[in-house]
């Protein structure tokens, strides 16, 4: 008797419920925890993407100043080492959301992401980080045909603009570069977006900061902030940190200032990656420019290959907890991870009887803007910047030096970018978050199934800048 095909259920039956970023030999062992009291010049709060920017960054500016970081689990555990590796320059959540948002500072919004991409590269450089960085470019995939308008009109837009880079690619240009039946045309920014391996980045600025003095204490959450003399003090477990500032780089953990928590909620993403592809297997993929991959509907899906040869495949479900739980047994979603499963297959016939090797989740900190907001609290004595809403990567070394410039009262010239001095329109109370997220997302579903069309609950989110997204 013949064996049974492999179905999306049994493709997933081997697979570990970790981050593949993360199941790795080489995790760095954690800092120990802080007991008693430290002072210092700059307390961060932190250590993802953005508390190590922040620390990193302010060593950079001046090596003298003592600077402390403080990590409630260890650095790089939750979005920062379980996202998909995708580092883009692009500060407002891509061309379209910038363009809707702040045509008159669009032009400097992208040159402050391109060099802020540069920047990131020659850190990686400077430092020896072994994080797999490639400037590969990201393809924007087309896979319904009202899509491929879609697409060509906005590279046709970012090009009468002045925004160049990127190209227009149809049925059989993209599928030179990645081989699927579903792919339709597809637009590849070239240069804006890096690959690279987001827990080994998170690994690499720890190193780097504990290089430059910065001292990390790993497994101490801060608890409470509140003034002391002339700085502030935070509370921990076992001790306190007294600091002239403090850089809040908790984003979708609750923020030690209380006013921020209504900007931002929690969206559950989820991601597998594949058991390494043989030979015949890449051949029939193609794929050997490496670019990252994402389609283009409002439930979309983000692929990429790593340097071993796996492709790393999320997206689509974006699920938001009642009340903005945040829980590790949200963490994993069989019924997300079939469907995925199911869907990868359909992208990538061809690969009928590949296994998945990893089946992750975590939480996004997204806000009703999509890209990233900023503040002071304490007459300016502490920072925020939180909201990435899954551009992070790239975003938050921008993040780190709008927080570093406000505690220093400078005016540069990213306080002065309007998406710095405003924010987004907080969330509402429960009931009303859950039913506002719900009625957003059955609609984006709907516009998928119906040509991109968008009903009036859409075109009311439009009109008044708000949305959903992850």
């Amino acid at each position: 008797m013949a064996p049974a095909a492999m179905t999306p259920a049994s493709s997933l039956s081997e697979a570990r419920p970790v981050s593949f970023w993360l199941d790795d030999p080489g995790r760095p062992a954690p800092q120990p925890a802080l007991t008693g009291d430290e002072h210092c010049d700059l307390l961060v709060v932190g250590a993802g993407y953005s508390g190590l920017w922040t620390a990193l960054l302010a060593k950079e500016r001046d090596p003298r100043r003592d600077v402390v970081l403080i990590e409630g689990h260890e650095a790089g555990w939750a979005a920062s080492g379980r996202n998909g590796g995708f580092c883009a320059a692009s500060l407002t959540h891509g061309f379209a959301n910038g363009l809707a948002r702040w045509p008159g500072e669009l032009a400097k919004l992208e040159e402050l992401g391109a060099r802020n991409l540069d920047a990131i590269e020659a850190a990686v450089a400077r430092y020896g980080m072994d994080c797999d960085f490639e400037r590969t470019g990201e393809i924007d995939v087309a896979t319904e045909p009202h899509q491929v308008e879609e697409l060509r009109e906005m590279q046709r837009e970012a090009e009468e603009l002045g925004f160049g880079g990127s190209e227009f690619l149809d049925r059989d240009a993209v599928r030179a570069q990645v081989d699927s039946p579903t792919f339709l045309g597809g637009v590849w920014d070239r240069h804006g977006v890096a690959m690279l391996n987001p827990a080994k980045l998170a690994w690499g600025l720890k190193e780097a900061c504990l290089g430059l003095g910065v001292r990390i204490y790993e497994h101490t959450p801060g608890l409470d902030l509140a003034a002391s003399g002339a700085g502030m003090a935070v509370r921990t477990p076992y001790g306190r940190v007294f600091a002239r500032g403090v850089a809040l780089g908790t984003n979708i953990f609750p923020s030690l200032v209380k006013r921020v928590r209504p900007y931002i909620v929690p969206v559950y993403d989820y991601a597998l990656t594949t058991e390494p592809l043989s030979d015949e297997q890449l051949a029939s993929v193609g794929w050997k420019n490496r670019q990252g991959l994402g389609d283009s509907a409002n439930q979309f899906h983000y692929f990429r290959i790593t340097p071993d040869h796996r492709i790393l495949w999320g997206g689509y479900d974006a699920v938001y907890p009642y009340g903005g739980r945040l829980s590790a047994d949200l963490d994993h979603r069989p019924e997300t991870y079939l469907k995925l499963a199911g869907h990868f297959f359909r992208c990538f016939p061809q690969l009928e009887g590949l296994r998945f090797s990893h089946a992750w989740g975590g939480a996004i900190d997204t806000c009703s803007r999509f890209s990233a907001f900023f503040g002071t609290a304490h007459k300016g004595k502490v920072a925020y910047a939180a909201g990435f809403t899954g551009l992070g990567v790239g975003a938050t070394r921008f993040g780190a030096d709008v927080m570093l410039d406000l505690l220093a009262g400078e005016h540069t010239e990213r306080t002065e970018l309007e998406m710095v001095r405003s924010k987004p329109m907080p969330f509402p109370p429960e009931p009303l978050a859950w039913t506002g997220i719900s009625m957003t997302k059955w609609s984006l579903a709907r516009a998928d199934e119906n040509g991109g069309r968008r009903n009036l609950w859409l075109k009311a989110m439009d009109r008044l800048g708000l949305g959903f997204d992850s």
